[in-house]
């Protein structure tokens, strides 16, 4: 079983808040996502932690005040899975609760209503939707108080393949849709008060969704606490100051804009007790090692070690081809690597914390933090804690964030657009851009064609219009022709997308005569390159790496 998330900085505050049981859902994080951009803070708690919010005395990681609850939606059906733990405490907290899709499901079912499945029963009004509908409402409601009104229909997004058939005692429908006569429910009574929605008010084509949420919290939950970056950045510090007292940190520094923030924030809460170790493993991108070493040195004259240790990792990485094992044995070096320079800090400084630039989206991919239903993408070196033998504390202030709300912390720690809007790096950088065996050859490459593809994408204005671009040399060479004369070599392909959080991508539209002109700069520049592609898939159904 998956544990709890490590302690964040607003948890510790005790401030007011929307704690989210997520069930697995794809959409969980857009709903802290929705309310945080409302200014409610909200926290999402595993399913199977879901205990926390009735005995925080044994789980201490959850300390916010709060003030509902959200269900999220799910995989999993009511009617097959096993039913999950602690509903009985949540559902008897006496604080507001809203259902979402297999949380309303979930709700009605656990309260005495019924849920089918759309094909259990024939003539059953109960089912399925998947797409846009359209939601009549049929009574007034806080939910949607100065949004939606009686009589009216509004777009939602459905997806479900169960339904609620019947609603448990004391339950009023309140919306109604075609293949869901009961779309949206509450009840309500002196210490209660519940409501279900069919639909997903959380995603984008539900236009309105996100002012629900926000009726939901302010106007049925009371929170009148208005979250920001910058109360987050004071609790942050606030938290890391409690954590580590008058200790002292090292900080695992990848070069990425995660790691520089976490980094600058330890910096203003404990100044010089700090040290960042930057393990250089030869696998980044052109002339960014030395970037990063300038910016932490001179900029802000933070202690910094900068291990070269390109030749070990490249000789570990020889003839290995397997993706998983790649990251593996990189993520396994770096703690070698890592471990030897931080027992010389410690010997000589005595760290006992060890600072992480860990997200939202790493911890996501990583382990399946709500249900059996939710499948590991793939692995993350700075996720799951700390090997055998590494005595250190972590330290994860921007764990429960995401990438731009990392950034909006960045900003308001002063730190330059320059750093904060570099694209997205992976921690185990070039190699799984290189799929199959990585070679000093093949980085040198990839290298020179990243280069020329990313100052294209400056030079032409783009490059804060997209999330995340960069280069892919894939293991296959093909047959060319340059000056008359016949070669064989590697082939690239391009990536470029448009994101808000990294959990979803669409593919970024360069005109035609942008990319042809990429690829024959890269052809003309980088001898062993003859040919070029560019990749149209979004994610979903791929992932922005290739590896």
């Amino acid at each position: 079983m998956p544990t709890p998330p490590p302690p964040t900085a607003k948890s510790k505050s005790n401030s007011q808040a929307i704690a989210i049981i997520d069930f697995g859902s794809q959409f969980t994080r857009l709903i802290a996502r929705r309310l945080r951009e409302e200014g409610v803070y909200a926290e999402i708690v595993p399913s199977g932690h879901a205990e926390v919010l009735t005995n925080r005395e044994s789980h201490a990681d959850y300390r916010a005040e709060y003030r509902g609850i959200i269900l999220s939606g799910s995989p999993d059906s009511v009617l097959t899975a096993p039913m999950p733990p602690a509903m009985d405490k949540v559902f008897g907290m006496g604080v507001p609760i809203l259902g979402i899709c297999y949380g309303q499901q979930l709700m009605c079912h656990w309260l005495g209503g019924k849920v089918e499945h759309h094909q259990t029963k024939a003539g059953s009004k109960a089912g399925r939707e998947f797409g846009r509908a359209e939601v009549k409402v049929t009574a007034d409601h806080p939910l949607f108080q100065g949004v939606w009104q009686v009589g009216a229909s509004y777009p939602v997004w459905m997806s479900h393949g169960d339904a609620v058939v019947a609603l448990p005692k004391g339950f009023q429908v309140i919306g109604e849709s075609g293949g869901a006569p009961f779309a949206a429910v509450a009840y309500s009574d002196k210490n209660k008060q519940f409501c279900g929605l069919q639909f997903h008010p959380e995603v984008a084509h539900t236009p309105q969704g996100t002012r629900l949420l926000s009726n939901f919290a302010r106007s049925m939950c009371g929170i009148s606490d208005t979250w920001s970056m910058a109360s987050y950045r004071q609790s942050a510090i606030a938290a890391i100051r409690q954590q580590v007292g008058k200790g002292r940190v090292i900080c695992a520094l990848s070069g990425g804009v995660d790691s520089a923030v976490v980094a600058v924030l330890l910096h203003e809460a404990i100044g010089d007790r700090l040290t960042c170790v930057f393990v250089d493993n030869g696998l980044m991108r052109a002339g960014e090692a030395d970037e990063v070493v300038r910016f932490f040195t001179k900029h802000y004259n933070i202690p910094l070690v900068h291990e070269d240790a390109s030749k070990v990792f490249l000789a570990r990485l020889k003839g290995v081809a397997e993706a998983e094992e790649k990251r593996k044995i990189i993520g396994a070096v770096f703690i070698d690597v890592f471990d030897k320079v931080a027992a010389g800090i410690t010997s000589t400084k005595g760290a006992k914390f060890l600072a992480q630039g860990t997200l939202y989206p790493d911890v996501i991919e990583s382990m399946a933090t709500a249900s059996s239903s939710q499948e590991v993408i793939k692995s993350h070196h700075n996720v799951g804690g700390l090997p055998e033998g590494m005595t250190f504390e972590l330290v994860e202030p921007v764990r429960t964030l995401f990438k731009d709300e990392v950034r909006a912390l960045g900003r308001e720690l002063g730190m330059p657009e320059a750093m904060l809007m570099r694209h997205p790096f992976p921690g185990p950088g070039l190699a799984i851009r290189i799929p199959g065996e990585v070679t000093g050859e093949k980085l040198e490459l990839l290298r020179r064609a990243d280069a020329i593809y990313l100052a294209a994408i400056r030079e032409a204005g783009l490059y804060d219009e997209i999330w995340q671009a960069f280069a892919v040399l894939l293991p296959v060479k093909s047959v060319g022709v340059m000056g008359d004369a016949r070669t064989y070599g590697y082939t690239i392909v391009l990536r470029a997308v448009t994101a808000s959080d990294g959990m979803t991508a669409d593919v970024y539209g360069f005109g035609h005569e942008f990319l042809t002109e990429v690829a024959r700069r890269i052809v003309n520049e980088v001898d062993g390159i003859n040919r070029v592609a560019y990749d149209v898939t979004s994610k979903p159904p791929a992932t922005i790496e290739w590896e």
